[in-house]
């Protein structure tokens, strides 16, 4: 009985030692952060600030008072340059258009990086 209960506490060591993920040079346990915190502090933009990135290498929209960077999705945008008639402008109608399947305002968030000045 005394073996049994030995090893049951082996195995249950043995399971937390190969489980904690361990920084392999430094020995240390890694700290997993929340999405809370990973997320990008929020700057504050001008109209004239978002203006400036008004091109297809470099463009910046406003969607209801929030600046996305959408510049590494022009590209990909099923619309075609439909994206740039706004780029650097107020995108909020367009949007919000008939023509945008549900899971763009998911995606949206992925190129978040600010607030519009008020």
């Amino acid at each position: 009985m005394m073996i049994v209960v030995l090893a049951l506490i082996l195995g249950v060591l043995l399971v937390f030692l190969f489980l904690i993920p361990r920084d392999r040079k430094s020995g240390s346990t890694k700290k997993v952060e929340s999405n809370a915190s990973n997320k990008k502090a929020s700057n504050i933009y001008s109209k004239s600030d978002v203006a400036l990135h008004n091109k297809k290498t470099d463009c910046w929209i406003i969607i209801k008072d929030k600046v996305y960077d959408v510049t590494s999705y022009v590209e990909e945008h099923p619309g075609g340059d439909a994206i740039l008639a706004h780029a650097g402008d107020d995108s909020t109608e367009g949007f919000y258009g008939p023509q945008h399947a549900t899971r763009v305002f998911d995606m949206i968030d992925d190129f978040y990086v600010g607030d519009l000045e008020r």
